[in-house]
């Protein structure tokens, strides 16, 4: 049996391991074109400052998204309680963003709640998505 140097083993690895990156890159692309994820979604994946567009989501993914939203509400118990959640996780991670709210921290939990509810909402309908999130600011 030949030996293997040390060189041909370091050949052989990155060769495998671009094999496998083209791959696994070959799997997300089937799996993004399988789950209706076209150009319009991929670009979504960037953040956009220059231009407001409508944003049209695959059925599948807003189904996805508002029961996941549900779930979230009911397991919370209600939706004053889902907004405090919601609020105490923004405030717990950003501390720094409290001085910045005068209004009373139930009115801001409620505030939190109607704005994501009507975002998760309207997700199906990209023209009302866009109107929602331009009356939200």
């Amino acid at each position: 049996m030949a030996e293997v140097t040390p060189q041909e083993d370091t050949e052989y690895l990155e060769e495998t391991d671009e094999e496998q990156e083209a791959a696994i890159e070959g799997v997300v692309l089937e799996d993004q074109e399988e789950n209706g994820l076209d150009s319009a979604v991929g670009q979504l994946q960037e953040v956009q400052d220059k231009e407001f567009v409508e944003v049209r989501l695959p059925a599948d993914i807003v189904a996805e998204a508002q029961q996941a939203w549900q779930a979230f509400i009911a397991s919370a118990g209600s939706r004053d309680a889902a907004g405090e959640a919601i609020f105490a996780a923004v405030f717990d991670s950003a501390p720094s963003l409290q001085s910045l709210f005068k209004t009373a921290r139930s009115v801001m939990a409620l505030r939190f709640m109607n704005g994501l509810n009507s975002i998760i909402s309207s997700a199906g309908s990209p023209a009302t998505l866009k109107t929602q999130l331009e009356t939200l600011g």
